[in-house]
């Protein structure tokens, strides 16, 4: 592969550069960038990420961020990697890399934008510019520059906010447009609710009864819960929690890739921005804290909170709905945060207040013989995922939401 400095380019004032890691660029100037205070774009959780282990070669994510530079000072970026595998990115194309196989052509490597691990919506395209569209240009061209000369046969840019992928929905690359896919999420909408009984109410009545039966048996097992940030979590608390995470993903025949140490720095570098609720065993005397056998970790912006992950090593009856969802909800009212996405997939969440959310994805790919077939297959996609959307039920009143 050409060294990144290949792919310097300059356009008036402006360079570019290709970094193999984050830790080459500005935390600073990389953070103004940063809107909404998102967690998952911050340098200090994407540099976390590469200083633990948690992507790099093992594990198919290898780090490709670009920047522009103005004056010698970052104005425009791009998260970006080198793929070699579909491995933590939530939108599915393992029939695309199955038909390139079958026809003798190779899909890995591929690019992708995207926080790793991490299906959550948000900025991808990081500019100061009033007007970014000239920056969000400038980033693409050196995108499909960089996939031609390296042979990668994609990009995808996933989870992007609505305006971005808009953009990139306009764009001719190379003679290929960009195709767009689309799938469902259930998202809470905070409606300005006083407290949970207040969103309850505006629950249909076999809701409401369903959530206040799951929230009163979690209850009466004793268990405790205990509402962290990064700045009252211990080690031993990350430890337990890294536990928790590690052994849900082996039970179900996946790949842990996070590990403690992440955990811990990003809990240190963001402290306000982490909200971890830890399940602990009643104790005898009831006094002292007993075993812990539960966690569920959540991030937060300025104006969202993201559910990311959940383990335990004791199944309580509907703990897992009260650590996941209903404590992510109480936090939302109680912070003002407008919106909770729990995370991907989960019809269940609908009975617990969460309403189809459609998300999308960007795709553009380099010289492929497919483009045709592919662009017919998302479009099959986007009709049966809307007519999906159509067919569920709203949790609430009629009148709201």
């Amino acid at each position: 592969m050409q060294e990144s400095r290949l792919f310097e380019q300059y356009f008036l004032t402006m360079q570019i550069k290709i970094h193999s890691n984050i830790n080459q660029i500005s935390a600073t100037e990389w953070n103004d960038l940063v809107e909404d205070n998102n967690p998952f774009m911050r340098h200090e959780f994407l540099a976390a990420l590469e200083n633990h282990g948690c992507v790099g070669p093992e594990y198919g994510w290898i780090p490709r961020h670009i920047g522009v530079y103005e004056s010698d000072k970052l104005c425009a970026a791009l998260p970006l990697y080198e793929k070699y595998n579909s491995y933590g990115e939530f939108v599915f194309d393992h029939a695309w890399a199955d038909a390139y196989k079958q026809s003798g052509l190779t899909y890995f490597p591929k690019l992708v934008s995207a926080t790793p691990y991490t299906p959550a919506t948000g900025q991808r395209f990081l500019s100061n510019a009033d007007s970014p569209e000239e920056h969000y240009e400038l980033i693409m061209q050196t995108v499909a520059q960089f996939a031609v000369a390296n042979n990668f046969s994609s990009f995808h840019c996933l989870f992007p906010r609505a305006d971005q992928l808009d953009w990139l929905a306009t764009l001719n690359l190379n003679d290929a447009n960009v195709l767009l896919r689309h799938d469902v999420q259930f998202h809470w909408h905070n409606q300005g609710y006083n407290d949970f009984e207040d969103f309850l109410d505006k629950l249909t009545a076999k809701k409401r009864k369903n959530v206040r039966q799951e929230r009163r048996r979690m209850q009466q097992s004793g268990v405790r819960l205990r509402l962290l940030d990064g700045h009252t979590a211990t080690d031993k608390d990350w430890d337990d929690f890294a536990h928790f995470y590690k052994t849900t993903f082996e039970e179900k025949w996946s790949t842990p890739t996070l590990n403690a140490a992440f955990f811990k720095e990003v809990a240190a570098k963001l402290p306000g921005q982490v909200f971890l609720v830890l399940a602990d065993l009643p104790t005898e005397d009831d006094e002292s804290t007993g075993e812990c056998i539960a966690g569920s970790l959540m991030f937060r912006s300025d104006t969202r909170l993201y559910g990311r992950h959940w383990g335990c090593t004791m199944q309580v009856d509907k703990l897992h709905f009260e650590a996941c969802y209903y404590q992510g909800i109480e936090y939302c009212i109680r912070h003002g945060l407008q919106v909770f996405e729990p995370g991907a997939q989960g019809e269940h969440k609908i009975a617990r207040g969460f309403i189809p959310t459609e998300t999308r994805s960007a795709h553009w790919l380099n010289n492929s013989p497919y483009q045709d077939a592919i662009a017919q297959y998302v479009d099959h996609e986007r009709k049966a995922i809307n007519d999906y959307r159509k067919q569920l039920s709203s949790p609430y009143q009629e009148n709201d939401q």
